[in-house]
This record gives C-alpha cells, structure tokens and sequence, in this order.
C-alpha cells in the first residue's frame, strides 16, 4: 500500500486555491491576485507529474513565488495601459 501524499503535494488542492484568488481579483482588480493565481495554478499542475510529489512545502512555495512574479510582470508587460501615469501638478491650483 502507498503512503498518502502529504496535504500540501495535491494537486488539486493547489488549482482550488488558484480558482479562491482568481475570483478575489474579479472583486479587487488590478493584477496582483491574477498574477499569485497563475504561479500557484502552474505549481498545481506541476504537481501532476508524479516525481514532482516528493518536493518539500518551502520549495513549492518558492516556485509558485517564482512563477507568480514572472506572470504579474508579464500581465504589466501585456496589459500596461500606454500613458497611464498619475497625473502631478507642479503649481497650487488655487493660484
């Protein structure tokens, strides 16, 4: 009989985390929860190659880390509004 796989190396436990974040961005946009829900989504199905099962929590962690800021900078990269700066005022506007 096989041992069960710890809480942390189920896959699908992972993409239901990655759905969580996915709706909390529907609710608060701006990139920042769809770019956590990509890298954790890839780390779940990272986890459906059975070899991958062995990695520890800390280093699951460190690449869904990884992998979440490599989609947040490409989501900035894609989808960056051109000119979308804050607008500043050098002078008092009730001068």
């Amino acid at each position: 009989m096989m041992d069960p796989l710890p809480l942390f190396a189920t896959w699908w436990i992972w993409l239901a985390v990655a759905l969580g974040l996915a709706i909390l961005e529907v609710l608060a946009p701006g990139f920042v929860f769809l770019g956590f829900a990509i890298g954790v989504a890839l780390v779940g199905l990272l986890l459906l190659i059975p070899a991958a099962t062995s990695l520890s929590l800390s280093l699951l962690l460190l690449i869904a880390a990884v992998l979440s800021l490599g989609a947040w900078l490409l989501l900035r990269h894609f989808f960056n509004i051109p000119g979308s700066t804050p607008k500043t005022f050098d002078h008092d506007i009730n001068e």
